[in-house]
């Protein structure tokens, strides 16, 4: 139980979360349509669980390697103004999201798979790896979940850092 107490202590400043898209808010495969298209599936809990975060006055991004339509639709479709796509160099696209926000290491989360996020897992105050992640990954996070990427766990952060806050899952009720 100190554990879970842990988390929630390191959850409680967050001001903002981060996450990584394939292998975190996807299950990591790329799909492919016969005319080329890439398609995504995303997770709906992981979507309730940021929209929720996003009303109740929590900051949300995305910062991925990879560029795709589908990703930049779907983050404007659960309110997430922040989205950076097309960044290897995560670490510098954190550092001016924290100057452009005015936030600390400290109020910062971020969720990640492999071995491009540890930059900012390196610095931020709680770093989150999914189920599935690259052992290195693990090895830094402060929380590892026990959900996949793609498969809720976006959601867990979000219900652990609502948790922490003491904010209602009302979806109704913007910020407390």
């Amino acid at each position: 139980m100190a554990k879970k107490n842990d988390m929630l202590a390191l959850a409680k400043p967050i001001k903002l979360v981060i996450f990584d898209v394939d292998g975190v808010l996807t299950d990591g495969g790329l799909y492919f349509t016969d005319d080329g298209r890439e398609i995504k599936k995303f997770n709906v809990k992981d979507g309730l669980g940021i929209s929720m975060l996003v009303k109740k006055g929590v900051e949300v991004a995305v910062i991925t390697g990879r560029s795709s339509v589908i990703v930049a639709d779907r983050m404007k479709s659960l309110g997430v103004n922040h989205v950076y796509q097309g960044r290897m160099n995560k670490l510098e696209t954190y550092e001016n999201l924290k100057v452009a926000l005015g936030i600390t290491d400290e109020e910062a989360a971020f969720v990640g798979d492999d071995v491009i996020d540890l930059p900012i897992m390196s610095r931020c105050g709680l770093p989150v790896a999914v189920a599935d992640a690259h052992e290195e990954v693990k090895a830094v996070a402060k929380l590892t979940l026990a959900q996949c990427g793609g498969a809720g766990a976006g959601r867990a952060v979000c219900d652990l850092i609502m948790q922490a806050q003491g904010l209602s899952h009302d979806f109704t009720q913007s910020q407390q």
